[in-house]
């Protein structure tokens, strides 16, 4: 299980833009959406039932197993993931909502 807290030691407060692209499956394929802000439900939202891959181009993210952002959780920082389910606890959940990392307190 993911301990945020642990984490939150190695992290800089990002003052800066948030942006992630989220795709409905691995190696970008799919549907793509841009996110800048928090998404409760990727259903509701986008009519997306999963995330499988995503560029995080600014800023530090959480993604969770749940919508309400509850359940598991995979942080995620800039970078591109090819393939979530080959990350951490990727292979064991689907993402359901995703949060931006805005307070280290």
């Amino acid at each position: 299980m993911f301990d945020l807290q642990s984490c939150l030691v190695f992290l800089q407060q990002h003052r800066g833009q948030f942006r992630i692209r989220i795709y409905e499956r691995e190696n970008f394929g799919g549907q793509m959406h841009e996110l800048m802000d928090d998404c409760e439900s990727l259903q509701d939202r986008y009519y997306m039932s999963d995330c499988q891959s995503c560029n995080v181009m600014d800023g530090h993210w959480l993604m969770f197993e749940q919508p309400s952002y509850r359940g598991r959780m995979m942080y995620m920082r800039p970078g591109e993931y090819r393939n979530l389910r080959e990350t951490g606890m990727g292979h064991m959940m689907r993402i359901s909502s995703i949060r931006r990392i805005m307070d280290l307190c």
